[in-house]
């Protein structure tokens, strides 16, 4: 069947985009129906009309997420695009359940939309009416904010995500919520009425993580066995010790088997892995396991950063103002001045640097309503420059500002005991491992370049488990 046999229905009660979809399908080759209530879409489809459907959510007459279960069950195999200016996760998620072939935002762009077109009319839509169970069961309160273009794209993928097992490798900077992400995929997935267990490699011990994650031979669990039946969620597998990855890449090859003791079954898990760091660059320095990654990354989600979707930043501030009045802080509001300069602001701790910034508000300043002084107060010992203002790039000011979004990741702004030797191994790893790369293995040298005794040089690269790059002969 060609595009000139081929019959596109186009719902939405906006007869502007009714007239410009019309015309774009009809120039390129297809028949064209449009209307403005869901009414006349279901009679054409119970009428054996069309070949897709594309509608928008609201109608005037119904919503076409209680429409889209009759047209599954009149016609099952016939692909519905839902276009919605609700540009939420709910939105979204909400489409995948109820059977839609695609989900676009508006406003859209003609191309992407005729690109999801003609993908939907090249293969036939399969819709599980199990996904209606999902649905019904969501707790409205979705726990993701924002209607950017970059959060579409997130909201998309989750959607994706939500029906199929997969392991997934969520990827963004400290802060952007990647752990809320994470929890979003198992509260939604076919795992929900399992356990979520996390486990922060950064803030665990090097020595204690084999153990906090396998467990030990005297009967104590792990977090791998705790979390059988659900999802288990590795915050941070950048900073996972080699040998620790070399031992998880076995029981998820299953080379090596954890047996749960209640069971007596080897744990059934999902595995989810978030980090901030570049793995591929932690895989050319010899700092994590090249086959692990790639049995990670089934699923790459990346998060945006907070200053590539500044326009979800009023959504995020009167957010986080209702959730800490919540808590019993003070109730405030916020003018736009204000808006526009935490617009203005580079965000090096993301999202969680901004909730700490409105809770440390809420509870330092009498003021109901929450003006640009009181921003610029508040911003003003902060050493995170404005978009477009960064000075000179020093070892010193990134540390700095490494620091402001690490301390802003945690509650109340503390990080775990342990922070001074974890951040001098996360600069001695790179550092002994890039020059060992540039001598050639070579560790007299190394060492001398470094300024390190080679006993010392030796010591380290056997407790940081750097891998040695051997000269050639």
């Amino acid at each position: 069947m060609n595009a000139a046999t081929k019959k596109i229905i186009i719902a939405d009660d906006d007869s502007s985009i009714r007239l410009v979809l019309s015309q774009t399908f009809t120039r390129l080759g297809y028949q064209v129906r449009a209307t403005g209530n869901a009414a006349t879409l279901l009679k054409w489809v119970s009428e054996g009309e069309g070949d897709l459907v594309i509608t928008d959510v609201i109608m005037p007459d119904e919503n076409v997420f209680d429409v889209l279960p009759r047209i599954r069950k009149e016609r099952p195999r016939l692909p519905v695009i839902v276009m919605s200016a609700q540009n939420t996760l709910l939105t979204a998620v909400n489409a995948a359940d109820a059977g839609a072939f695609e989900y676009v935002s508006k406003p859209f762009d003609l191309e992407d939309i005729t690109a999801v077109a003609r993908r939907a009319l090249s293969r036939p839509a399969d819709v599980e009416a199990s996904r209606a169970q999902a649905r019904a069961a969501r707790d409205e309160r979705l726990p993701l904010i924002g209607r950017s273009a970059p959060m579409q794209e997130v909201y998309r993928t989750i959607a994706r995500l939500v029906g199929a097992d997969l392991t997934v490798l969520i990827l963004g900077e400290s802060g952007t919520g990647k752990e809320l992400v994470a929890r979003a995929l198992h509260d939604m997935g076919r795992r929900r009425d399992g356990r979520f267990v996390v486990i922060n490699l950064a803030a665990v011990p090097r020595e204690r993580v084999e153990t906090e994650l396998f467990g030990r031979n005297d009967g104590d669990i792990g977090k791998l066995v705790e979390a059988d039946g659900g999802t288990l969620f590795l915050d941070e597998i950048g900073d996972m010790p080699l040998d620790a990855q070399t031992r998880l890449l076995r029981v998820i090859d299953g080379s090596e088997t954890a047996i749960n003791p209640r069971t007596g079954r080897r744990p059934n898990v999902r595995i989810i892995a978030a980090t901030n760091r570049d793995l591929r660059g932690l895989i050319q320095q010899g700092l994590f396991r090249e086959d692990l990654y790639f049995r990670l990354n089934v699923a790459p989600l990346r998060i945006p950063p907070l200053r590539d979707r500044a326009e979800d930043i009023p959504d995020l501030a009167r957010s986080f103002l209702l959730r800490a009045n919540r808590e019993g802080l003070p109730a405030k509001t916020i003018d736009g001045g204000a808006l526009d300069r935490l617009k203005a602001h580079s965000w090096p701790g993301n999202v969680r640097e901004l909730e700490n910034l409105i809770r440390r508000i809420c509870a330092l300043y009498g003021e109901e309503l929450i003006t640009a002084r009181i921003i610029e107060l508040e911003l003003a010992d902060q050493q995170a420059p404005l978009r477009g203002q960064e000075g000179p790039v020093t070892l010193s000011g990134l540390v700095d500002r490494y620091l402001a979004g690490h301390f802003a990741t945690f509650p109340e702004g503390l990080p775990p005991p342990g922070l001074y030797d974890r951040i001098l191994e996360e600069v001695e790893r790179p550092l002994i491992a890039l020059t060992l790369a540039g001598t050639r293995g070579n560790q007299v040298r190394a060492a001398e370049i470094l300024g390190l005794n080679r006993n010392t040089l030796r010591k380290k690269i056997q407790d940081l488990g750097v891998e040695m790059t051997r000269a050639r002969r």
